[in-house]
């Protein structure tokens, strides 16, 4: 259903432009509360603590800094170091100060973390077949290659 059909819109838009604007917010909206609610019945998990774990378990043994796992996440968030600490507290990840520089902080997957991770990965791949298995392959690379341009 196009998206002026689902918001009952009845003057036309005022450029190509805010019409696929609208459908991106609209569809990155629906893609990621549905992901969400997925994470919470799958794990009690945020999608951005997903997000903090496999940043951290693809760290391997360098670990992420705080600055580092910022500069990576797919979405935003504006208090990294909370985030952290409440992760340690759920015992998913690790946080060593640098032997070289006690200054620095840096933060590892714990091993709940990683089990976490692999239990996740069937229900997140089904997840991401449910809702773009629809359309094939190359019309995903055209729409990859089409939000890659807007260059954001």
């Amino acid at each position: 259903m196009a998206l002026k059909d689902q918001i009952h819109q009845t003057k036309p838009y005022r450029s190509v432009a805010d019409e696929a604007f609208l459908v991106i917010q609209r569809s990155a909206d629906r893609l990621m509360r549905t992901f969400a609610q997925m994470l919470k019945e799958q794990a009690e998990l945020t999608p951005v603590q997903y997000n903090v774990l496999r940043i951290v378990r693809g760290a391997g043994d360098e670990g992420r800094t705080c600055g580092e796992i910022a500069e990576r996440l797919v979405t935003a968030d504006p208090d990294v170091t909370r985030l952290l600490d409440r992760m340690v507290k759920r015992g998913w990840i690790e946080r060593r100060r640098c032997k070289h520089d006690r200054r620095v902080v840096r933060s590892y997957i714990a091993a709940p973390g990683s089990a976490l991770i692999d239990q996740l990965e069937q229900p997140v791949s089904a997840f991401t077949k449910d809702q773009l298995g629809t359309i094939d392959d190359k019309r995903l690379r055209q729409l990859i290659a089409t939000l890659e341009a807007l260059n954001l």
